[in-house]
């Protein structure tokens, strides 16, 4: 940040934090949602987690595609990577699919990327990634793991992150979706294990693979093997510690790392305040903004 826009961006967090600190230390969700549009962005975000259709267990703010997708134009958004919902707990997920493409088309007027869902325990999931690749013309896929009912050692995900590594995809691994205290309790999901993703990922030197919702907090000797690698890129939506991101910082650097808000899921503002928080020099702030993931879309 240039000293300007650090002293706005202090005055700003400081202005949240006096509206309501949670129990977390950190400003609480109605502060968020009263100041969400009042801060003006002091440059462009490419938010690579985002999701449109709804969230079957209650409603989020801001969860139909057109106050959606007004909220990120307000932020300062100028692409959003965006997975359905329905991705999660559809069965049709060529249907899914088709219905993502239709909804970024119709809403987001280029500013919604459609990531198609893929599960690899489905029948012809290869037909459907050619699908996406070939007739969308989509930037990459985002895969749910837990939800779906498979581990990363299951010989079926190796294949798929193959296939997308050919077809020059980015792949997109969600970890984590709901904090397990407000999961419904005949829906209790795990986190997934990402323990074997280290050698998956430093075996296909060719894929370009983002995790959204995987980093929660920084620390240990498997997590930091994985980040090491140079193809693994993460998002900073599940980080909790304060200055997160300078934490995160230390064990890769910030051209793989990922500005990602999980709206509608999340406040967008927790997003752009742990940038705040953890003062980014200008050239670390521009990268997770927006070049690194410019820098993963296909020329």
């Amino acid at each position: 940040m240039t000293h300007q826009s650090t002293k706005v961006a202090r005055r700003n967090f400081l202005a949240l934090s006096a509206a309501g600190i949670s129990a977390g230390g950190m400003p609480s969700r109605e502060a968020l949602a009263e100041t969400e549009s009042s801060i003006e962005p002091t440059s462009p975000f490419v938010d690579v987690n985002v999701y449109v259709s709804r969230w079957p267990f209650r409603r989020l703010r801001n969860d139909a595609p057109a106050a959606l997708v007004a909220l990120l134009r307000r932020q300062g958004v100028t692409q959003a990577w965006t997975g359905s919902f329905d991705g999660v707990f559809h069965k049709d997920i060529g249907a899914v699919n088709r219905r993502l493409v239709e909804t970024c088309r119709k809403h987001g007027d280029g500013l919604l990327a459609p990531f198609g869902s893929i599960n690899p325990l489905l029948p012809r999931w290869q037909a459907e990634l050619r699908r996406c690749a070939e007739q969308y013309q989509m930037p990459g896929v985002r895969l749910h793991p837990a939800y779906h009912g498979y581990d990363l050692k299951n010989p079926r995900f190796a294949e798929l992150l193959s296939a997308a590594a050919e077809r020059g995809l980015i792949v997109q691994l969600c970890g984590w979706l709901e904090d397990p205290r407000t999961q419904h309790p005949q829906m209790r999901v795990p986190t997934v294990d990402l323990t074997p993703l280290t050698e998956l990922a430093a075996a296909h030197s060719d894929l370009k693979l983002v995790l959204i919702n995987g980093v929660n907090l920084v620390g240990g000797k498997a997590q930091a093997e994985l980040l090491a690698l140079p193809n693994v890129y993460s998002d900073i939506a599940q980080l909790e510690a304060t200055e997160g991101v300078a934490k995160l910082l230390k064990v890769m650097p910030a051209e793989r790392i990922l500005f990602g808000s999980y709206s509608p899921m999340f406040y967008f503002d927790a997003a752009r305040l742990k940038l705040i928080e953890s003062l980014l020099t200008a050239e670390q702030e521009q990268a997770i903004r927006f070049a690194t993931a410019q820098s993963l879309l296909p020329a």
